[in-house]
């Protein structure tokens, strides 16, 4: 009977993750009485494995058949009255000072970590024990962290389950796996849902970057086997990449990888929302470029094709900055294409609020080419958060070891290209001999990695 139970408790969990059905409500008084007591249950552990999975599948079930008003108690519910318990932690805390330099100081420790433990934690445990139990936990967290943003009082149940998950999540969990045309539907129609730089606007778009010039590789958890955490895409080149149209132009005929020595990554996606703030990029990349070695032995150069997102935004907030950027032979060049100078206000409060009229402009293109590049050479070598660069695709590579190696004129002139950096585009270089001496130094000194040709360009 309990066996039969488990199976149809776990199978309405597989239904309820992959669908929920019923439209999302606002649960009632009476409602979340009876949710505080099953969390109760929850947090005492009470009966044996069948109870507890039960249990943990019943709150599930509810829980993604609410609304954001519903969830939010909920987990406001678990982050308030289910911490521990502040007298039970001055008792052991008292206990185990009172112990230092004797035998019992060792038990004391043990008694008050076990005191310090969040009957959170026991919560959120028992979710992690049903099927999907591991998804769901991570799709909880995406709604924590958009919780938190207005209401300080998640924050603890956030940083908690952002524990508990970097634990779940460690690399040495991980799985890589190629991704190809022939991996099952299901995991194909997530990665066209997830990518975040270049939207696949169709199956032959995709098709496309899973060809045979094409890589594509991603990390995977065993309790998450069609749920990729984060994905890379890779062309195989001869040449380092300057525009993202020609990687992604499905009539461009297939590439020779016998004679690729350059693998260029065009697009890096972290797919979770709910795992931010636990990193697996810089694992990812060393990964794939030792398979990539494996399999084209010429491949001798690693490089991004990466966005700024950030530049027009900085620029904006920044506006001086352009115009003291603008030489005596760039005034000359926008003259002659008709921006004067004595008119040229507007016009850049145009172009820095995001207009694309100038693109069909070919000479005021190229009045502009240099300024801009000179532009987004400072912010990506000069803005900073902190210590560390404002750029969050620089922050990464950085991080990882890359240097700033090129910026690419209207490498990107998608629409969203033009609205996040008028369509500039930089190779993030990865050169295998440099790696761990620039992770150092960008993790000792913040010193980011330049080309001469980068410096020169970022130079006032």
């Amino acid at each position: 009977m309990s066996s039969n139970l488990v199976a149809r408790s776990l199978s309405r969990m597989r239904a309820i993750m992959a669908q929920a059905t019923s439209k999302p409500h606002e649960p009632s008084a009476k409602e979340l009485d009876r949710i505080h007591r099953q969390l109760e249950e929850c947090a005492a552990g009470i009966g044996g494995e069948v109870s507890t999975r039960q249990r943990a599948a019943r709150l599930a079930d509810t829980y993604l058949h609410l609304d954001d008003a519903g969830r939010r108690a909920i987990l406001k519910m678990i982050a308030l009255d289910f911490g521990p318990d502040p007298k039970a932690v001055a008792k052991a805390h008292a206990a185990y000072q009172k112990s230092l330099g004797t035998n019992e100081q060792w038990e004391a420790e043990a008694q008050l970590r076990t005191t310090m433990r969040s009957r959170r934690l026991r919560i959120l445990t028992q979710f992690n024990a049903i099927p999907q139990g591991v998804k769901f936990l991570v799709d909880l967290r995406a709604d924590l962290l958009r919780y938190t943003a207005d209401d300080p009082l998640l924050k603890p149940l956030d940083r908690e389950l952002e524990t508990r998950l970097t634990a779940w999540f460690d690399v040495g969990f991980l799985e890589l796996q190629r991704i190809t045309w022939e991996s099952p539907a299901a995991l194909l129609e997530r990665l066209v849902k997830y990518e975040a730089v270049h939207a696949i606007r169709s199956w032959r778009d995709l098709k496309n970057r899973l060809d045979s010039d094409r890589r594509c590789y991603a990390f995977f958890h065993p309790r998450m086997p069609l749920e990729p955490l984060i994905f890379v895409q890779v062309a195989l080149t001869e040449t380092l990449a300057d525009n993202v149209r020609n990687l992604l132009d499905v009539r461009a005929p297939l590439g020779d990888t016998g004679k690729a020595d350059t693998a260029i990554f065009y697009s890096i996606t972290s797919s979770q929302t709910g795992l931010r703030g636990i990193s697996f990029g810089n694992f990812l990349l060393k990964r794939v470029i030792g398979d990539l070695q494996r399999d084209f032995p010429r491949l001798r150069t690693f490089s991004t094709l990466s966005p700024i997102p950030g530049l027009i935004r900085w620029a904006r907030q920044n506006p001086q900055n352009l115009d003291r950027l603008i030489t005596t032979a760039d005034w000359k060049a926008l003259a002659a294409a008709g921006i004067a100078r004595e008119a040229a206000p507007p016009f850049f409060e145009a172009l820095l609020g995001g207009d694309t009229a100038w693109t069909k402009n070919s000479a005021l293109g190229t009045a502009l080419r240099a300024p801009l590049l000179r532009l987004a050479a400072q912010y990506l070598v000069k803005a900073k958060r902190g210590d560390r660069p404002l750029d969050p695709v620089a922050r990464f590579h950085l991080g990882n070891g890359a240097r700033i190696e090129r910026l690419n004129w209207l490498a990107d002139t998608s629409e969203k290209g033009h609205a996040q950096s008028w369509g500039i585009m930089v190779n993030y270089l990865y050169d295998l001999g440099d790696l761990e001496t620039n992770v150092e130094a960008y993790a000792r000194d913040g010193k980011i990695d330049t080309s001469s040709s980068l410096r020169r360009l970022a130079r006032d």
